[in-house]
């Protein structure tokens, strides 16, 4: 049985959901945000899955660029908070080029949000805090995991599982891993992007206005209108 080609160029949809005016955004980028994700969260897991996370673009040394998904677990006036292995390659571009820049994808509301900042290691009491909120399984799965590196087979992986669930079974205290943390993303720029019919899309951006990056300080933002 054949299976035909899809051609990209032919998949087409109308970006009428809504309309994003300077009238109807809030007085700053925290609120703005909020308000955005509680829509996204909204529509429901069926239809756009994990709200939360994120694409992040980061550089390397070698002036490599590369993107993965990560899972956004904080925002506040601070920025955005993520967490990872601190050996695995986006945390070795990281301390590279601390300069990132991250998208929320919400495709069934026709919207993005893209911002750019610079993500910096938060402290091991709130990294500790974090962890201390995970399922049991992933708490183990972070020190399973030396993420990035090669290994011979998934078998490795399951037979330290394995011997991880013996040390510490459920309902037991799982230490939080040395090479486990999070990053604070401090945002210099946030765009929030609404698609419109015939590709004249709504992008409006808060640029910083300042040394300030309190997202939730309506002073240290203006806002500009891009053209689509």
């Amino acid at each position: 049985m054949s299976i035909d080609t899809p051609n990209p160029s032919d998949m087409r949809i109308s970006y009428d959901k809504d309309q994003l005016n300077e009238s109807d955004l809030a007085s700053n980028p925290l609120d703005q945000f909020t308000k955005w994700l509680a829509e996204a969260v909204a529509v429901g897991p069926e239809a756009l899955i994990e709200p939360n996370a994120m694409v992040i673009a980061v550089r390397n040394d070698a002036d490599v660029v590369s993107t993965r998904s990560v899972l956004l677990k904080g925002i506040d006036s601070r920025g955005l908070t993520f967490y990872t292995n601190y050996g695995s390659d986006k945390a070795g571009s990281i301390a590279a080029n601390s300069q990132v820049s991250v998208t929320f994808p919400w495709y069934p509301l026709h919207r993005q949000v893209n911002v750019v900042g610079t993500a910096t290691k938060v402290s091991r009491e709130e990294s500790a805090a974090y962890f201390e909120t995970r399922p049991h399984g992933s708490k183990l799965g972070a020190i399973v995991s030396a993420q990035s590196s090669v290994i011979d087979s998934r078998e490795i992986l399951e037979k330290r599982m394995a011997e991880l669930e013996a040390q510490y079974p459920e309902g037991t205290s799982v230490p939080l891993p040395d090479v486990w943390g999070g990053y604070l993303i401090e945002v210099s720029t946030i765009e929030f992007w609404q698609g419109r019919r015939s590709r004249l899309h709504d992008r409006l951006r808060f640029v910083k206005n300042g040394s300030s990056s309190d997202l939730s300080d309506v002073s240290a933002w203006k806002v500009i209108r891009l053209s689509p």
